[in-house]
């Protein structure tokens, strides 16, 4: 069984790119796979691997300026989820593009798992859903509101056309593991929401701690892996994921006419051209060539 670590830290980091080449070489030395993503506002991933790789990899993170409160959250995967170990220099670790959105300045106040039903459930909070909308459309927090957006960059707009709805209400946030949040709780207290809340830990230690009886999430969550979509205690979904426009599918989806292993599914069908359809099964081609010599 191979431990999967989620992780973040908001932090300044003078010189990413000075900090990449260690990191990625003490990874791969350890047989840790994932997506590690540098800033100068800090660091953002998920990893794959043994036991004692992850520990190698988060201690080598955690010496790092600035990092020693390191947080992640854990589970587990019975394959390898990721192909290989990438870690990249961006200019956000969470894309926003708001440079005024500073998290180590002030977020909006933690909520543990264990009291998040509690406030959502009051009349005077109102529950909002940062994902995005192929993440939401599989599952959510009942009665929470979906703004619809297609990516975490169209959130400010959609807060501050909308805003008007939520007037004399506190705010409850949530996300995938509390990385969102961080920035647009800070988004909202900046636009001057006086009450704003989120979610510690995000959905994945929600479900890991809230026994099912109690919980008040419908669905599943998805995760940007090949796992595509987690359960109550964090097993393993149903979903798939559509290889052509990256969005999650249901069992039920694959019976469906517009869709081809690789190259379409439902909601992408119309979206591309028959020179890229022509690509992706080329590429699908591929895959499954590796599959049948082992390469997969």
């Amino acid at each position: 069984m191979l431990t999967v670590a989620a992780l973040y830290h908001f932090t300044r980091f003078p010189d990413p790119a000075a900090i990449k080449g260690p990191l990625a070489r003490i990874a791969c030395a350890h047989g840790v796979r994932g997506t590690l993503l540098l800033a100068p506002e800090g660091i953002n991933g998920t990893i794959a691997g043994s036991r004692a790789g992850i520990d190698a990899v988060l201690a080598h993170i955690r010496a790092l300026p600035g990092c020693a409160a390191l947080e992640w959250k854990e589970s587990t995967a019975e394959t390898m989820p990721f192909g290989r170990m990438k870690v990249r220099l961006k200019r956000e670790i969470v894309t926003m593009g708001q440079p005024d959105v500073d998290p180590t300045a002030a977020t909006g106040r933690y909520v543990e798992p264990g009291d998040w039903n509690a406030l959502i459930s009051a009349p005077d909070v109102a529950v909002i859903d940062t994902r995005n909308d192929y993440e939401v459309q599989i599952g959510t927090f009942a009665g929470a509101v979906d703004p619809g957006t297609a990516s975490f960059r169209d959130f400010p707009a959609w807060w501050r056309e909308n805003a008007h709805r939520f007037h004399n209400k506190r705010i409850a946030m949530f996300c995938t593991g509390g990385i969102r949040c961080e920035k647009s709780t800070n988004f909202l207290l900046g636009e001057g929401v006086p009450e704003v809340f989120h979610l510690k830990g995000g959905i994945l230690k929600y479900l890991e701690e809230v026994p099912e009886q109690d919980s008040l999430w419908q669905g599943e969550c998805f995760v940007f892996d090949k796992r595509v979509s987690l359960g109550h205690g964090l097993r393993p979904g149903d979903h798939v994921l559509c290889h052509a426009c990256r969005r999650p599918l249901a069992p039920g989806d694959r019976d469906r006419p517009e869709y081809e292993e690789g190259v379409s599914c439902h909601r992408c069908a119309g979206e591309y051209s028959d020179a890229d359809r022509a690509r992706f099964r080329e590429r699908q081609r591929q895959v499954r060539r590796g599959e049948c010599f082992g390469e997969g």
